[in-house]
């Protein structure tokens, strides 16, 4: 790793605006989704988690950024938290009747979550909290990474990848793909491992895009009727 980094040095600077940029354009993702919504009428089969978890992971991460001292690390969660605010208000608007309340449940554990993660960062010890923050960021982002991998039984059993967002995903990797670049250019040990892995598992829900490139699985032929 240590040779690459040295090979992109003089590009640093290029990674970095690259990364962030690309970043801010999956950010806008979520605009297909709550389009599909919109074009439904109603929220049915989607779920609120992808912005809810968004929402908190750019929350964090401007922590982490604070932490680091990283300027554009801030600026880019920053349009990212707003972006899944506006998502969040969007997908609530949507939902219909009862589900409303399970959606306020969802806000409600994703508030304590931040709550609880933001007061572990100010009362531990200033030597680790960095390492240990940085795992929590970590574990995050794998979990909304391969979020959508919870239906692959549903995508095997049915042949179809009809419920896979493929814009989000194949953006998800070129982020990943982007920051991983960056990290090794930084020597950051969490970055890499971070989108190495995030690379990994969207490169696992985009080969399934390719073993079922309809994105449905086909009906079997109707026989020919007999005649008489």
């Amino acid at each position: 790793m240590e040779s690459i980094a040295v090979a992109l040095q003089p590009y640093k600077d290029t990674v970095g605006l690259t990364a962030a940029i690309v970043t801010v354009v999956q950010f806008f993702s979520g605009v297909l989704a709550l389009n599909a919504i919109r074009r439904q009428g109603n929220t049915r089969g989607f779920s609120a988690l992808p912005f809810l978890g968004g929402t908190v992971f750019c929350l964090l991460n401007i922590q982490f950024g604070q932490m680091l001292r990283d300027d554009g690390m801030i600026r880019v969660n920053f349009i990212g938290l707003a972006l899944n605010l506006l998502y969040v208000c969007g997908f609530y608007l949507y939902t219909e009747g009862p589900a409303k309340t399970a959606v306020w449940g969802q806000i409600g554990l994703a508030g304590a979550l931040t709550a609880g993660v933001l007061s572990y960062v100010q009362y531990e010890d200033p030597q680790l909290v960095e390492f240990r923050f940085g795992l929590i960021l970590t574990g995050l982002l794998w979990t909304l990474v391969g979020m959508p991998l919870l239906g692959l039984g549903d995508i095997l059993k049915k042949k179809s990848t009809e419920g896979l967002p493929f814009p989000i995903i194949f953006l998800g990797a070129v982020v990943s793909f982007a920051w991983l670049l960056y990290g090794i250019i930084l020597r950051s040990n969490f970055l890499v491992v971070q989108n190495l892995m995030a690379l990994a598992l969207s490169a696992v829900q985009l080969s399934l895009f390719i073993i079922f490139p309809s994105g449905a699985a086909k009906p079997p032929p109707t026989p020919a009727k007999k005649r008489n």
